[in-house]
């Protein structure tokens, strides 16, 4: 039996940093992974959406760019040369994720499917293999709703859309979350003829539901119709197409998306063999990424956390130093950023406007800044956007929410903001580059300081300005 001090079991972002990580601090280290490494990151998510949406966003600035001035003739869109880009970004990209590259940082890599015999051993193609350390990395699928006939037709989902050979001239995307509103506009852009079904009273419930209802209007100008608070009460075939049957009627298409949430994957690891209970979200784990087994640990989208590959980055280190160093540190989720690629994108950070409110009451304090206000974002024509921040009274900031270009990387100067306990009336005093997208971040600090400059502070400044 081949022995080590730590096995991940899965070769997506979590497993993948947490055998890079271990290997590099010596630690005798194997990866297991019954697909493809890289996970869905790189084969059926982050990657290929990212790749997929660039090509929408190119026609939404062709179509904008007459606002400034430049005229293009209608874009045409050739979808085996969009397929293509989407691939090369993916083989770009796949041997940092390669078995190769991973036996080069002396990780043994195993391909097959892992099961637990008991809670110190692993059977992987009939072999076995021990370790002091099991690290639950593997990931997530797509969960189906619970509809009849559903199995019964076509669909799609985020494991095969990046595979269809031709653009569905009709799509029907059941789900508004993030997966659905992105893929939902990029194929609308690209020429589908686009409509998202949301059981919600709204879709984005996640989001700060101002930040979103904006997105919604954008989605509608960009040919997308939505229906929100739509059961699905049955799925059949259409002839080539689906034809779903609502509570809200009957719709038809070529193609349907299924983008309804996710569901952890621990089918086939025998749990029960090494005493690690599941939630219905995923892993039942402790605060330090443990499992019922103490030497069992979880990471990434099989936790039920945050499922982004930045959180799963983020636990691959957590358990790593808790799993391999004395002491312990828990998770903690407050400084999580989200982002939606959308063109414009969406992103947040901390509590909506209405969870603030809920949580701290009437000491809550919202800053907004429109992007029509924002001196780079009229130059660029970019003024379909807003800054959304959410303190105390303090200054201290509880949450933040941007809709407008580049609001990913925006957002990131908040996040290091809450991370180091960064006031709002602290980051006035940063000075920023002019003109750009950061001076927002600054003129919502010197709102809260305005703000707070009344009565006495007020006359005491104006006693010091005159008294000569």
């Amino acid at each position: 039996m081949k022995r080590y001090d730590i096995i991940a079991i899965g070769g997506g972002a979590a497993g993948l940093v947490t055998a890079a990580g271990a290997a590099g601090l010596g630690a005798r280290t194997a990866l297991v992974e019954r697909g493809r490494m890289g996970g869905e990151c790189l084969w059926t998510g982050c990657i290929p959406s990212k790749a997929l949406l660039a090509a929408a966003r190119a026609v939404a600035q062709a179509r904008e760019a007459e606002r400034i001035g430049v005229t293009f003739d209608a874009p045409h869109i050739d979808f085996a040369r969009v397929r293509a880009h989407v691939r090369a970004a993916q083989q770009a990209i796949e041997p940092n994720d390669s078995p190769e590259r991973f036996r080069g940082l002396g990780v043994d890599v195993f391909e097959g499917t892992a099961a637990f015999a008991d809670t110190s051993t692993l059977t992987v193609n009939g072999e076995r293999l021990s370790a002091r350390h099991f690290v639950v990395a593997t990931g997530s699928r797509p969960a189906l709703p619970d509809v009849p006939g559903v199995t019964d037709v076509p669909f799609l989902t985020n494991e095969n859309i990046f595979d269809i050979e031709s653009l569905p001239a009709t799509l029907l995307v059941l789900g508004g979350g993030a997966v659905g509103v992105e893929l939902a506009q990029a194929f609308a852009l690209l020429g589908s003829r686009v409509t998202v079904l949301e059981a919600a009273p709204r879709i984005l419930a996640s989001e700060d539901e101002e930040i979103a209802t904006l997105l919604h209007s954008r989605l509608q100008a960009d040919g997308v119709t939505v229906h929100t608070n739509v059961k699905v009460q049955q799925a059949a075939r259409a002839g080539d197409g689906v034809s779903l049957a609502t509570s809200q009627g009957s719709f038809a298409a070529a193609a349907l998306l299924i983008a309804a949430g996710r569901r952890a994957n621990t089918d086939t690891l025998s749990l029960e063999n090494a005493q690690v209970a599941c939630e219905p979200n995923g892993l039942r784990l402790n605060p330090y990424l443990q499992t019922t087994t103490r030497h069992i640990w979880g990471a990434g989208d099989v936790t039920g956390a945050p499922r982004f590959t930045h959180v799963a980055d983020y636990h691959a280190r957590l358990v790593l130093r808790n799993a391999l160093f004395p002491g312990r540190s828990a998770a903690d989720y407050r400084t999580v950023p989200w982002a939606i690629y959308t063109h414009p994108e969406l992103a947040h950070v901390g509590l909506t406007e209405a969870q603030a409110r809920e949580q701290h009451g009437s000491a809550v304090q919202v800053w907004r800044k429109p992007f029509t206000a924002l001196d780079r974002a009229i130059a660029d024509a970019q003024t379909a956007g807003l800054i959304k921040v959410i303190s105390d009274r303090k200054g201290r900031i509880l949450g933040a929410h941007i809709l407008g270009a580049s609001a990913s990387t925006l957002l990131g100067e908040i996040v290091l903001a809450m991370k180091q306990n960064v006031s709002l009336p602290q980051l006035s005093s940063v000075m920023q580059a002019y003109p750009s997208y950061p001076e927002a971040i600054k003129h919502l600090g010197d709102a809260y300081v305005r703000s707070g400059f009344g009565g006495w502070k007020k006359r005491a400044a104006a006693w010091l300005v005159h008294r000569s």
